[in-house]
C-alpha cells in the first residue's frame, strides 16, 4: 500500500490561498462548503490525499458508494481546472461544475478527465450526486 501524501502548504484544487485557508477547512471538519464549486474543489483536494472519509460524507446518499479503495488505484491527481458553473450558490438547491483535472497512473503517461459534476444542496449542505458526462 503506497504512502498517504503528506498535507501540501498550498491548496491542490489550485486556489492561491494555503490548504488550511481553502479546502482544509472542509477536509478537517472547521466548516462546511458554501458553494457546490467550493465542494467539488474540496473533493478534488480529498483524492488528492486519499481521504475516502471525507468523500463518502459528501457523497449524496441515493448514489455513494459503498467504499472507493482509494489506496490501490495508484492515481496520483496532478491538476484542477474549473470550466464553469450553473446554479450552486450559497441560496441554491442544485448545481454544477465543469472541470478538467490531470492525473497519472502507475507513472504513465498523464491523463485528463473531464467532466459536469451535479450537486444538491439539503440540510443546508452540499452532496455530491453524480456525473453528466465523463471523457477520460
Amino acid at each position: 500500500m503506497p504512502p498517504k501524501p503528506a498535507v501540501p502548504p498550498g491548496c491542490p484544487c489550485g486556489l492561491p490561498q494555503s490548504y488550511a485557508e481553502c479546502c482544509g477547512r472542509f477536509l478537517e471538519g472547521e466548516q462546511v462548503p458554501v458553494t457546490a464549486e467550493e465542494l467539488m474543489r474540496s473533493r478534488y483536494v480529498a483524492y488528492t490525499l486519499r481521504r475516502e472519509d471525507y468523500l463518502l460524507r459528501t457523497w449524496h446518499p441515493s448514489t455513494r458508494p459503498g467504499a472507493l479503495n482509494l489506496e490501490r488505484e495508484g492515481v496520483r491527481w496532478l491538476g484542477l481546472k474549473v470550466l464553469d458553473t450553473a446554479g450552486g450558490k450559497a441560496g441554491d438547491a442544485e448545481g454544477q461544475v465543469g472541470f478538467v483535472a490531470r492525473y497519472r497512473v502507475g507513472g504513465f503517461i498523464a491523463r485528463r478527465l473531464t467532466e459536469t459534476s451535479r450537486f444538491v444542496r439539503e440540510n443546508g449542505q452540499w452532496r455530491y450526486l453524480d456525473a453528466l458526462e465523463e471523457v477520460t
